[in-house]
């Protein structure tokens, strides 16, 4: 991966991870799941997020942001707006990771050009 590819996926994630903040009340007041949980998925998957973005320098961070955009999606079998708010990010991270790509590639061929 790029930097500006890892930045922006980076940034999608941490964006992700804010956004789902509420998650939890809503886990907890629209469905059955218990309080220890509800509290266990909602702080999990903002934790998920966040250690992928922490880790877009490897490998695996790229990996982990896929995985948090499938969990995401997931979860809106116990809370189906999580669909819509799944989709959402997934749009904004698949974006991130084509556009930035693309920037990092045509950055380099004008490196190279310009060499």
């Amino acid at each position: 991966m790029g930097r500006v590819q890892r930045a922006m996926c980076s940034g999608i994630l941490g964006l992700q991870a804010m956004a789902l903040v509420p998650f939890t009340p809503v886990l907890l007041s629209l469905t059955d799941v218990g309080t220890g949980p509800a509290i266990a998925i909602g702080v999990g998957l903002i934790l998920a997020c966040l250690v992928a973005a922490g880790t877009m320098r490897t490998p695996v961070g790229g990996l982990l942001g896929w995985l948090v955009e499938v969990a995401t999606i997931a979860f809106g079998l116990v809370v189906p707006v999580m669909y819509g708010l799944g989709a959402v990010f997934l749009a904004l991270y698949g974006g991130s990771w084509v556009l930035g790509a693309k920037i990092d590639r045509e950055r380099a061929e004008r490196e190279a050009a310009a060499a």
